[in-house]
């Protein structure tokens, strides 16, 4: 068994206690390795001041940590999987999924408790465009203003009154453990990111000492329902240049998948749910994805990616 476990993440505080998290649970379980967490900064990292959607290409935050993982630098990536492309590099696999923290967003109102509280006109952060599109459809009147930066500037651009409210992940502020006054929002109110609230450890293929080290932390449950809002995604290839969403939940012995694909103003709205056996978990989440683009997100999408 490895010595030493050398642990690659972005630098921010929610990378940060999201691989804590990670190399706590390990050394638990293993009590003699020793656990090096390497930080490598990623494009998504560097550049603060362009939304994502306009910065273009894939991957912007866990480019440089794959390149580090193929090179042999490190042994394990720890990313938030909403942040990994539906296409691995070749030679690289996600080998564990934990159980998923909450998916849901959150509204943070620097005097409101909710949208409905907004008064007409206010400005509310958020650079997702999942999150605009669908702010547009439940308030119009709202101005939505692009907000970069880690959960700590977000809170700060609010608390200035750069913004009366913006959105937040629910499942980042839960892993900081800040308790900030928040409201949550339903799925059915704003459906969550891909992959939101999930973790992905990805390894180098073949790599089965590291793979033995962290297979104790999978979930099963979590992983079918991110299989699943993966398809959706793959069918799409829409990144962050395009709203769109799908949120998997097992119930029983079904598998319900939410999905929606938009406009960025959200005037071309169109949302759709399936179900069906988990063990068709992909499948469900492609059939989701041709029925929406049947329905008018085959347009968006040559428009927004042309």
């Amino acid at each position: 068994m490895k010595r030493v476990l050398r642990i690659g993440t972005r630098g921010s505080k929610l990378a940060l206690a999201q691989t804590g998290w990670v190399a706590e649970n390990i050394r638990r379980r293993f009590p003699g390795i020793e656990i090096e967490t390497v930080i490598i900064k990623t494009k998504g990292d560097k550049i603060l001041d362009v939304p994502l959607a306009k910065i273009g290409g894939k991957g912007l935050f866990v480019k440089e940590i794959e390149e580090a993982l193929l090179r042999e630098e490190i042994d394990l990536a720890v990313h938030s999987l909403k942040d990994v492309p539906s296409e691995l590099p070749e030679g690289l696999e996600i080998a564990v999924i934990p159980s998923r923290e909450d998916p849901r967003d959150v509204f943070i109102g620097l005097t409101a408790r909710s949208l409905e509280e907004l008064p007409r006109g206010a400005r509310v952060g958020t650079s997702s465009l999942r999150r605009k599109a669908q702010l547009r459809r439940l308030r119009p009147d709202l101005e939505v203003l692009p907000l970069r930066g880690n959960v700590d500037t977000r809170l700060r651009k609010l608390r200035e009154g750069q913004y009366e409210a913006i959105l937040l992940a629910e499942a980042g502020l839960k892993r900081l453990g800040l308790a900030v006054e928040r409201t949550p929002l339903s799925p059915e109110v704003m459906l969550p990111a891909v992959g939101q609230g999930v973790l992905a450890l990805e390894i180098r293929s073949g790599d089965a000492e590291t793979r033995s080290l962290v297979s104790f932390l999978h979930d099963e449950g979590t992983a079918l329902c991110a299989r699943a809002e993966r398809a959706f995604l793959r069918r799409l290839e829409g990144g962050c240049q395009v709203p769109l969403a799908a949120h998997a939940v097992l119930k029983g012995n079904e598998l319900l998948v939410e999905g929606f694909i938009a406009d960025p103003e959200g005037e071309r709205f169109y949302r759709e749910g399936v179900r069906g056996s988990p063990r068709e978990a992909e499948e469900l989440g492609t059939i989701l994805a041709e029925r929406l683009l049947a329905r008018g997100g085959q347009a968006i999408l040559e428009e927004l990616l042309t």
